[in-house]
């Protein structure tokens, strides 16, 4: 056998393109064995091998959203450890749908025929309603919403509205989710419904100003939650009250859910308790809900309710429902180019992505950014994909400091925080994400010291940069924005030139947070500055005040730490 293999060896030396000749007629042969088992295809059979059913077993980890491919019914029949269903989730099948088996076709229309033929076999969970119009300006679904352009599902959009209580979950684009308890459009062409979701390509997701609407089956009318309805406050009855809350209901046996409830099937985010009538409205001019009153003055039991106070006819109890303000929710890019680049500068860490959040409502228009941020992208922020330059967005966000980069922009909104929070929220989004936490670990080893020492002098450069370079510049303060929004943010909306009215204002004071604020429950229980570094940072504030003062402008603002 070894001479035979010497033999060859020495055959193939001497006439090497025999040799290639041959491999090459090897290679072909093995390809056309590979396609020929690809087009002829094999049946698969539950419980065999190849089944996707039996590749979902115990052994295997769960990989994140659930395949909507096969139906929800395959969530029952997930193993403990995977995705857990609130009480809404009723279904009573143990197999999994066989949905989406054909792949023959790829097109908008197959897409959209496998999609219903799944959505037939969802009704233990959620069922298909059908396509429906949408519009900017005035939504079909006007409760919730959330955007995401990376990951969006119809399980996610599902499991987020009916969290919620709402009673309709609504898909379009692909990739935004809107919720609420009444659909106010009429149908469309199921052909218009004919984009993928983000997430999952198996499923669709609406289409442009198409929504794909599902109807949710609550296991119990007691899971029909509004969520934590929001205390507004005490409030004075306004003048011409049935035009600032123009519905109303007598409630004899009132109580605070019965008035939210009532609110929220109206579809008004503003739910007013004033005795044994509930209200309901939007905040307006007519009803600004600027100037609180003494809570006692509404201290009036309910009458279903020993222990919850109701208001009066005079003073009334605020609560805002869950139903999503929609006036100031629609945005779009500038119309022409413009004809001025404003910044909307900020050291890192003082609520520039609050800020844009904030002008966005305000405005209408979408803002840009000297980066580019694929996490802000996916969540709503459209411009963060434009160039700076390119004109399109009404400001441009900017942690730049520096004569250079200054210069290159006509007006400037400075937003200044104070650096003991500043810093410690930078630090948190460097290792935790733009809403996570920075873990134990890094605040006590090396990095929560080494940060401080290179980040707490370039607060206050980067304050005294804009201030000298600027050309025409705003300043705000982050505490002043968020005691203040509405008088701080009209301001800014000013410098921007852009003409607000009152009521979308009012509109964005009920849609301030956003989807970029980081929650307050998990707080450092110890002070991470050390009394050197206090005493650095003390030093910083100082020359940010004297500098703020030689402009004639108002220092910083006394909750900064002693300077």
């Amino acid at each position: 056998m070894a001479k035979l293999l010497l033999k060859l060896q020495r055959y193939f030396r001497r006439k090497p393109v025999r040799f290639f000749s041959l491999l090459a007629l090897y290679l072909a042969a093995g390809s056309l064995v590979f396609l020929h088992s690809g087009f002829s295809g094999e049946p698969t059979v539950p419980g065999s091998p190849r089944s996707p059913a039996a590749a979902e077993g115990p052994g295997l980890p769960y990989l994140g959203v659930m395949q909507l491919s096969r139906g929800f019914k395959a969530a029952a029949t997930m193993p403990q450890g995977g995705r857990r269903h609130g009480p809404w989730f009723k279904s009573t099948s143990k197999e999994p749908s066989d949905r989406g088996k054909s792949r023959d076709s790829s097109g908008p229309r197959s897409r959209a025929l496998r999609s219903r033929s799944g959505r037939e076999k969802e009704e233990d969970r959620a069922r298909y309603i059908g396509c429906y119009e949408d519009n900017t300006r005035q939504r079909t679904l006007r409760g919730m919403s959330f955007f995401d352009y990376k990951k969006m599902t119809v399980f996610r959009c599902q499991d987020n509205c009916a969290e919620r209580g709402y009673l309709y979950a609504g898909l379009e684009f692909g990739a935004e989710c809107y919720c609420g308890h009444k659909i106010q459009a009429s149908n469309a062409s199921e052909s218009e419904c004919n984009m993928e979701c983000k997430g999952e390509r198996s499923n669709t997701c609406g289409g442009i100003n198409r929504l794909s609407i599902y109807r949710l089956e609550l296991a119990q009318e007691s899971a029909r939650r509004y969520g934590s309805a929001i205390f507004r406050g005490c409030f004075r009855r306004p003048e011409n009250v049935s035009i600032a809350l123009p519905a109303s209901q007598l409630m004899l046996n009132m109580s605070v859910d019965k008035c939210v409830d009532f609110c929220t099937e109206k579809e008004f985010p503003l739910a007013a308790l004033a005795g044994t009538t509930c209200r309901c409205g939007f905040p307006s001019t007519l009803f600004p809900l600027h100037e609180r009153e003494d809570e006692q003055l509404c201290a009036h039991k309910c009458a279903a309710e020993e222990f919850e106070s109701c208001g009066s006819a005079e003073f009334l109890l605020v609560y805002q429902t869950q139903v999503q303000d929609n006036r100031c929710m629609d945005r779009r890019f500038l119309p022409s180019r413009a004809k001025q680049l404003v910044a909307l500068a900020s050291f890192p860490g003082a609520g520039n992505t609050w800020a844009r959040h904030l002008i966005e409502l305000a405005t209408g228009f979408y803002t840009g950014s000297y980066y580019f941020d694929g996490s802000l992208y996916n969540k709503g922020f459209k411009g963060e994909r434009d160039h700076w330059r390119s004109g399109r967005t009404i400001c441009i966000k900017t942690h730049e400091s520096g004569q250079k980069e200054i210069e290159s922009f006509d007006s400037a909104i400075l937003l200044i925080r104070n650096p003991y929070k500043a810093l410690m929220a930078e630090f948190n989004r460097k290792y935790g994400g733009h809403i996570g936490f920075a873990a134990h670990a890094h605040w006590k080893g090396k990095e929560w010291p080494e940060f401080v020492a290179n980040y707490a002098p370039w607060w206050a450069t980067h304050t005294l940069d804009w201030l000298r370079y600027g050309k025409k510049v705003l300043v705000v303060h982050f505490e002043d924005l968020k005691r203040d929004l509405f008088v701080q943010l009209q301001r800014m909306v000013a410098l921007l030139g852009v003409t607000a009215c009152e009521d979308r204002l009012l509109c964005v004071e009920g849609q301030k947070d956003g989807n970029f604020k980081r929650s307050g429950l998990r707080k450092l229980e110890y002070d991470p500055y050390t009394a050197e570094m206090r005493k650095v940072i003390s030093g910083y504030i100082r020359t940010v005040d004297a500098a703020l003062k030689l402009r004639n402008l108002s220092g910083v603002p006394e909750d900064y730490y002693p300077r």
